[in-house]
């Protein structure tokens, strides 16, 4: 997703009308509704101090609009969010069971066995994981936070503000998927 895409999305999220975007980050008056549309379609590029204002402005981390591409495990993550924004159905996340130390002999091949149902696609999946303990620890909580949407334990408003908050929003969670602590930013409406 492009930089002014983001920018449109977070501010409609936020309900916020362009020039009301424009306004609260200091642009004049007459022009700010012009400034942020030409952000937004990818007309001008904002500098690094305009979109900090930006971020500010809209209650989310500067890091949605700075990534670097570095590779680092908030990199990695921001851009697996915003894919997930442009479709939801592209990531099906899955927690592996480990096979205990003395049945390790019984599985030779390096295969995850899944339930086919209407669920699966026809084609079997690929799964992915990483030697990154960091990023792991990050996607297990996202399986978590998705899980909570797919059951309805949290709504999409408050995911997509647990994801343009992340990392501050983010929280450790145990195997059960259970918040392990409260995080630096509430993005829960309950909480």
């Amino acid at each position: 997703m492009q930089l002014g895409e983001k920018i449109k999305r977070i501010r409609q999220f936020r309900g916020l009308t362009q020039q009301e975007l424009g306004e609260a980050i200091g642009l004049d008056v007459r022009s700010a509704n012009t400034r942020i549309g030409q952000y937004e379609i990818g007309f001008r590029v904002p500098k690094e101090e305009m979109l900090a204002s930006m971020a500010e402005a809209l209650n989310v981390n500067i890091h949605n609009f700075t990534s670097s591409g570095s590779g680092d495990a908030t990199d990695i993550m921001e851009n697996f969010f915003w894919l997930d924004e442009e479709n939801r159905n592209i990531f099906h996340l899955v927690r592996f069971a480990r096979i205990p130390k003395e049945k390790n002999n019984a599985v030779k091949d390096p295969v995850v066995y899944y339930h086919q149902t209407d669920d699966w696609p026809a084609e079997s999946p690929v799964g992915m994981w990483m030697d990154y303990g960091l990023v792991n620890q990050f996607l297990k909580e996202w399986e978590v936070r998705r899980e909570q949407l797919v059951k309805g334990e949290i709504t999409n408003a408050e995911y997509f503000e647990w994801k343009i908050g992340w990392p501050e929003t983010a929280s450790d969670v145990d195997d059960k998927g259970n918040d392990l602590e409260k995080p630096a930013k509430k993005w829960r409406k309950d909480s």
